[in-house]
């Protein structure tokens, strides 16, 4: 079906440019794209395809807005605290362009969904934060043969590459061995380095979509935002990992645990007072804002846990919810089925006047 006039207005710049033109806008708008994670960097990503005109944009989150994105996570708002990301970016980015589909998938990706999911669209995006969704993303997008746009952020660092196109490398040509790699954790970010990458990101999907210049198939593009310079490192491609015969086997996946908000949590203590609240921060978070939980710091927690009681419900908590869902974890693989996440962590609680 050839560009209506709404369409042709809108993306008239697109059309001026002779190598997109009508052919590369009608790809664009034909496409059915995934992006997994709407956090730092899935939030530039999404905007830029979204206006660009990309047909069908699916988003993959299961967290929730905490004070503590909104650094970064330009999305959402205050008045979208504690609501889903996935759902309240699909509600702006539909009112950003009307003339695309935005489709919420208001859930973390699993081994159990991760095949299903990624089924539905033709080109992956990964902006998830850890490294276990990344193995997990790129192990989908190697069983299903999707091409994948990869990006991530550390600190003032920002890596972009695309994997999976053709005779390509995937990501674990690039990063082999996962057994070194640390578990999911809170790290700072300078607040616009993801709006950097993710716009990088954005470009990539787009040529990819359009058949337009030359993506990051073997390269790694690497940027440092505090002296302004980008590297190319060039990798190849290792035949043994273009078959995958199971979803990152081996390997831990940061799959979601149990959580609770914090308004669930206070109403669940006024009618049981035996519930728990652990916070499991360094003492000198603790010492700047505390929800009078027991102080069990990670470390500490990891290396004993019989600390934790069995006889009780125990909610955790942390800054902003990834050590304690990391501590969530830890528990449950060992027996311990009355623990909870407390969502977004303290993050998530307003302050009290």
């Amino acid at each position: 079906m050839p560009l209506t006039p709404a369409e042709q207005s809108r993306y008239s710049r697109h059309l001026l440019l002779p190598e997109i033109g009508i052919t590369g806008q009608e790809r664009l708008r034909n496409a059915r794209v995934l992006v997994v994670g709407a956090g730092g960097l899935g939030c530039p990503v999404l905007q830029y395809l979204t206006a660009a005109g990309v047909g069908t944009v699916g988003i993959v989150d299961g967290d929730t807005v905490a004070n503590s994105n909104l650094q970064r996570q330009i999305l959402f708002g205050p008045a979208d605290l504690g609501q889903s990301k996935a759902t309240v970016a699909a509600t702006r980015l539909q009112a950003q362009n009307p003339l695309i589909q935005v489709q919420a998938h208001p859930t973390f990706l699993t081994r159990d969904n991760a095949l299903d999911l990624l089924s539905q669209y033709e080109l992956i995006v990964d902006g998830s934060d850890n490294f276990a969704t990344r193995y997990l993303v790129n192990d989908a997008c190697v069983q299903l043969d999707k091409p994948l746009v990869f990006g991530s952020i550390y600190r003032f660092e920002g890596q972009v590459s695309v994997f999976n196109v053709g005779d390509g490398p995937t990501y674990r040509c690039l990063y082999p061995d996962p057994s070194d790699l640390p578990a999911c954790a809170e790290a700072g970010v300078l607040g616009v380095l993801p709006g950097i990458v993710g716009c990088l990101m954005a470009n990539e999907v787009i040529k990819l979509l359009t058949g337009v210049g030359e993506p990051l198939i073997g390269r790694l593009l690497l940027f440092d935002a505090l002296t302004m310079q980008f590297q190319t490192v060039r990798f190849a491609t290792d035949p043994a990992n273009k078959y995958i015969a199971e979803l990152s086997a081996g390997l831990s996946v940061c799959d979601p645990a149990p959580a609770i908000s914090y308004v669930d949590y206070l109403a669940w203590k006024t009618r049981d007072e035996t519930v728990r609240l652990i916070d499991v921060r360094q003492p000198d978070e603790a010492a700047r804002r505390s929800l009078s939980g027991q102080l069990i710091p990670l470390s500490a927690l990891l290396a004993h846990p019989e600390q934790i009681p069995t006889n009780v419900p125990v909610v955790i908590h942390c800054q902003s919810g990834g050590r304690s869902q990391q501590a969530v974890t830890f528990l449950r693989e060992r027996g311990y089925t009355q623990v909870w996440n407390l969502t977004g962590g303290i993050d998530s609680v307003p302050y009290q006047d």
